[in-house]
């Protein structure tokens, strides 16, 4: 896939800072770790690989927004904006469970025109820019096309950060539980995304997540020709947090789960 300029910028930054997080990974003992808020850590090795990332993004683009999970930032509609997760699984990652990655974004006017998901584990490089469809290690992918809930893989997330959700949480994981084969809680909403991209999940669906853990993964979903939105079916995903992605033989099936279950 041939890449624009600022997007073959992202991918040379992803690989160099996926080399950084696989160090870390192999002396996670040395980190030092930190309770941002109830359930949500932060460890140094965050903190290393997003200064890596925004150093190499603010030296190629200057001009350019950013809004990055340890670093804050905002959505800048007036110019283009970079969206960066520098350890999407965070606590997988403090355990030991290799399953993370880094997923960066890029928003121009309001809209996703760039995103990557870099798994340095697996070395799977996930990638889309509008309109040029979604790609896993130069390999172009695609949601699945299945005939409905029924025999579906979906991934999901717990409310671990909004206890007061799960009432609502757990009575549409069991409406799920009820038609679909099983359903999936791997740690990384980047992934997750990712995955239904590239047709190993049928769909997936939680609430409460942050934009860096979803701008890049609606894009590639997009690009592989799913449907994603929020439980209204509008666009808010990337301020509400509620977010469902799958083809569109899926999608309106989940969504009226959802909204039965009060989400």
């Amino acid at each position: 896939m041939q890449l624009s300029p600022p997007m073959n910028v992202a991918v040379r930054t992803a690989r160099k800072a996926g080399i950084l997080a696989r160090e870390w990974f192999d002396r996670r003992h040395e980190l030092e770790v930190k309770n941002k808020g109830k359930n949500d850590l932060v460890t140094s090795a965050d903190l290393m690989v997003e200064e890596e990332i925004l150093h190499q993004l603010k030296k190629a683009y200057p001009r350019y927004g950013l809004l990055a999970e340890e670093k804050g930032g905002m959505l800048t509609p007036d110019r283009p904006c970079w969206i960066v997760d520098p350890i999407d699984g965070t606590l997988n990652f403090a355990h030991g469970l290799p399953h993370f990655a880094i997923s960066i974004a890029l928003s121009e006017g309001g809209n996703l025109v760039g995103g990557l998901v870099y798994d340095p584990i697996r070395d799977e490089l996930f990638v889309a820019e509008r309109g040029r469809g979604a790609y896993l290690n130069d390999r172009r992918i695609r949601v699945v096309r299945g005939q409905g809930l029924n025999g579906a893989l979906l991934a999901t997330g717990f409310p671990h950060r909004r206890p007061e959700r799960l009432p609502a949480y757990l009575k549409a994981f069991g409406a799920f539980f009820d038609v679909v084969a099983d359903q999936r809680r791997l740690g990384s909403a980047a992934l997750d995304l990712a995955y239904v991209a590239a047709g190993r999940y049928d769909g997936f669906w939680e609430s409460g997540l942050a934009p860096w853990d979803l701008a890049a993964g609606v894009l590639l979903v997009r690009e592989a020709g799913g449907l994603v939105s929020d439980f209204a079916n509008g666009e808010e995903f990337l301020t509400s947090g509620n977010v469902v992605a799958a083809p569109d033989s899926l999608h309106g099936a989940m969504r009226e789960i959802i909204q039965q279950a009060g989400m």
